[in-house]
């Protein structure tokens, strides 16, 4: 019954988002079993697709094709390519959600932010929501590799990019969702018990006393830096101590809403300029099938496009930067890839100045660049946390808690010298 009420839940949430806020998707109570094979699950897939659009639903599987786009350490990506009556060639990507994932990704937060997004340009277009996944329209391009991230062309559109999706605005709450988010998973991977031996030795070797105290002590330096200095005050006042207050004002990072996991991975790029996307954009059928032909005149000037945003929520905008700065390493943890300062100030003014990027002031780059890598610390414990939770519902073969033990450590490596910097800038400004 548990796994009946999950399905349920989940498209109770799709049904609240497009009801709430007029989204035009369709909805279908199937799910497919990621645990099959791809011939197996094929024909799932085509019967899903066949539910969820009137316009395939009498033609035959043979007209349709099913391909791994992509297998995450979280979701499965498919591609469905079908040829209709009319002789065109469409595709949409059918994306699966991991089982479990529910326990840290906010699925209804999600679908309600990506009807604002696509329509500020950004993703893929929402075109149905099933029992444990959604379609969407196919992007014709690929995904980045962390290397590319360090193309100086490329880092720039993505800083351009960046800024934009900052400057969306989703209805709902602004309370910014990181420590709430931190808090969560510290209460979920503190609790954990796995059935495996060797597992379980590694999760008792985790001190969460001191996990705990290091998640209140960046909390309370990045409030010099996340809210605004009257919110300081108004918090620590009673300490008398107004200069911190004061000094908070000069470091306040701004609340936008985030992509929070702008990794490689969630990053496609068009190598050939003004390629268009697939075939899907000629789509329509009875049963509200979205009209996409502007999105297509749209997407053909863009070469650069952000994906899934499924921990997207309204959040500090240097947790955001910090933690795309943090993806440079890629899965493996290669923490020698970080960008260096020089590289750092080249996203920066791109994304503080995107038309007049050289004329980004120092005093503006140093401010962001304390920001970012003080949030940089927050987003190893955020991943370090999931990683646990991970470990112990995801059945993807991925060594989650050698994941763990890789961003908790490498926050440890970093704290002084970013907390130092932090000092260093507060040290300048208050006797400036």
């Amino acid at each position: 019954m548990g796994a009946v009420k999950k399905i349920w839940n989940e498209m109770d949430d799709a049904t609240d988002a497009r009801d709430s806020g007029g989204a035009d998707f369709q909805s279908s109570p199937l799910t497919v079993d990621t645990s099959l094979s791809l011939p197996d699950m094929s024909s799932r897939v085509i019967a899903l697709c066949k539910d969820l659009f009137n316009k395939w639903s009498k033609l035959d599987d043979s007209r349709f094709s099913v391909e791994t786009v992509s297998g995450g350490i979280t979701n499965l990506l498919l591609k469905v390519s079908v040829k209709e009556d009319n002789g065109n060639d469409v595709s949409v990507t059918v994306r699966l959600y991991g089982p479990n994932t529910d326990y840290v990704i906010n699925r209804q937060r999600e679908l309600q932010a990506i009807k604002y997004l696509s329509a500020a340009g950004f993703g893929a277009k929402l075109l149905g929501v099933f029992g444990n996944g959604m379609v969407q329209s196919f992007i014709n391009a690929r995904t980045l590799v962390p290397s590319d991230m360090r193309n100086p062309k490329l880092a720039a559109e993505i800083a351009k990019q960046l800024r934009k999706f900052h400057q969306v605005e989703i209805p709902g709450s602004k309370e910014p969702q990181l420590w709430n988010d931190v808090s969560k998973f510290y209460e979920k991977a503190s609790g954990l018990e796995f059935d495996d031996t060797e597992k379980q030795r590694m999760y008792e070797a985790i001190s969460f006393k001191e996990v705990h105290k290091e998640i209140v002590e960046l909390k309370v330096v990045s409030l010099f830096i996340g809210v605004p200095a009257f919110d300081f005050f108004r918090v620590f006042g009673q300490h008398g101590d107004e200069k911190l207050a004061e000094l908070a004002g000069h470091l306040h990072s701004p609340v936008v809403f985030a992509h929070n996991d702008l990794l490689s991975g969630n990053i496609m790029v068009n190598d050939e300029q003004d390629a268009p996307d697939s075939g899907i954009q000629r789509m329509k059928c009875d049963v509200s099938m979205p009209e996409m032909v502007s999105d297509r005149h749209r997407r053909m000037k863009k070469k650069l496009y952000f994906i899934d945003f499924e921990y997207g929520s309204y959040n500090y905008r240097g947790f955001d930067i910090g933690n795309h700065f943090n993806e440079y390493a890629g899965y493996d943890c290669d923490y020698s890839l970080y960008p260096n300062k020089e590289e750092q100030f080249h996203f920066f003014r791109h994304y503080l100045q995107p038309d007049k990027p050289d004329e980004v002031s120092d005093k503006d780059l140093e401010a962001l660049h304390v920001e970012a890598n003080t949030f940089m610390l927050a987003s190893h414990l955020f991943w370090a946390l999931w990683a646990l939770i991970q470990a112990k519902m995801s059945p993807i073969d991925f060594d989650y808690l050698g994941y763990f033990f890789m961003r908790y450590n490498e926050y440890k490596k970093q704290k002084e010298m970013c907390f130092s910097l932090a000092q260093s800038y507060l040290s300048k400004l208050g006797t400036g």
